[in-house]
């Protein structure tokens, strides 16, 4: 079977290859826009921001699947490059669907909490009402409803709050910031999931192992929107406080600085957040027989990585 993973040096592209689990499902692909992956190695080139481009790519290479971890994801910059996002995230998506139904292809694709406005108390159901605030959440609610519309063998996963133990995100901000200053403020009334792209890979293989054992009317029954992301949630005021913990914990940081609850309001920025992107993981659990871990125990597990790779 041959598998094409689009965005290899993206966070959730990058812990694919490098956890290596896709390579026991068949051959791999790896596929980033300028051909050079994070080790120095060469990959195919993908460029979603020019979606007629990916037409030669998939005749080319034929996947049997498609894994998509590319996305533009600059959600502030997304305000003022919506064209962009949206060729990316929407019209490219649309372009892997109408390849993948012609030619009998599962696309497995990334979205996001951003599709909803916040307003919700309880979690979101995978078919709760969307209704996004800003660029960012307009151009992946386009993807979703392009491959939906594509009539391809999907696996559409949505996830939240998502960070790694490499590339640019909440968790390495606060230990940077941490390490040189004695106080933080950080939002304390967006509410969501944080999820390590390890959880992602992890339960991704498992949905793989699941679609590939099952007959045609299993795979109606599992394909389809997913929530993906850790189990429980936090504010960021306590991600942030759970992330100084265990780091000091691991010996990554010397102190723990004063982590001070703030309000949206006091930190404005272009794109507005939903302050609550908390996301039903049940149907997930329960169609693919896979228990979401706890997300204190994926910041755990990033915190031990960082920990064994700074030894």
């Amino acid at each position: 079977m041959n598998i094409l993973l689009l965005g290899s040096n993206g966070q959730l592209g990058h812990s694919f290859l490098e956890q290596g689990g896709l390579a026991t499902h068949g051959h791999v692909f790896a596929a980033s826009r300028d051909g050079h992956r994070f080790d120095g190695s060469t990959t195919e080139i993908a460029d979603l921001s020019e979606p007629q481009s990916l037409l030669d790519l998939l005749d080319k290479l034929q996947p049997d699947v498609i894994v998509n971890a590319a996305a533009y994801t600059a959600v502030d910059r997304a305000e003022r490059e919506e064209d962009l996002a949206t060729r990316v995230n929407g019209i490219a998506v649309g372009m892997l669907g109408t390849w993948a139904a012609a030619h009998d292809a599962l696309v497995v694709h990334y979205s996001t909490d951003y599709v909803f406005d916040g307003s919700a108390t309880t979690p979101y159901p995978v078919d709760a009402t969307t209704a996004p605030l800003g660029a960012y959440g307009r151009s992946k609610l386009a993807g979703e409803r392009a491959l939906l519309e594509s009539g391809a063998k999907h696996l559409l996963l949505r996830t939240a709050w998502v960070y790694a133990s490499h590339g640019n995100n909440f968790l390495r901000t606060m230990l940077r910031l941490a390490a040189d200053r004695d106080e933080l403020r950080v939002v304390a009334d967006q509410h969501g999931a944080p999820t390590s792209t390890d959880i992602i890979v992890n339960a991704t293989l498992v949905a793989l192992d699941r679609w590939q054992q099952a007959n045609a009317t299993q795979r109606a029954a599992l394909q389809g929107i997913h929530h993906l992301v850790a189990s429980g949630f936090t504010s960021w005021h306590g991600f942030a406080s759970a992330i100084f913990q265990a780091a000091h914990e691991q010996g990554l940081i010397q102190r723990i600085p004063r982590v001070v609850p703030i309000a949206t309001a006091e930190f404005p920025t272009p794109a507005k957040r939903p302050s609550w992107s908390v996301l039903d993981n049940t149907s997930f659990q329960q169609r693919f027989g896979y228990a979401l871990p706890n997300w204190q125990d994926g910041l755990h597990g990033v915190v031990k990585t960082l920990s064994t790779q700074a030894s």
